[in-house]
């Protein structure tokens, strides 16, 4: 569990690119239902995305572009839905923000 994760999606200009390293991933990754990244794109990415995966075992598969010096606010439609939505409703938003 991570202490430092915000309420919401906080936009700070930040995005990560997936290198394609994790086994049996090598065309791109799901971190979550609204997370999906494919390898070598550049994917903008919220705070708490970015510490998901720069502070844990993920960090070594993906480049980290930017910092926490400007906030941008909230991305849009984002902070106020579950992040594994389709395991109440089914519905799947793949490669897209919720």
């Amino acid at each position: 569990k991570m202490d430092d994760l915000e309420p919401a999606c906080e936009d700070y200009g930040q995005a990560v690119v997936y290198k394609g390293t994790i086994p049996r991933h090598p065309s791109g990754w799901s971190l979550d239902d609204h997370h999906y990244m494919e390898t070598g794109k550049i994917f903008p990415v919220c705070g708490n995305t970015w510490n998901m995966l720069e502070k844990t075992r993920f960090k070594e598969h993906f480049e980290f572009i930017g910092n926490t010096d400007t906030h941008y606010g909230i991305f849009e439609g984002c902070g106020t839905s579950i992040p594994y939505q389709s395991a109440t409703t089914g519905v799947s938003n793949k490669g897209g923000k919720a």
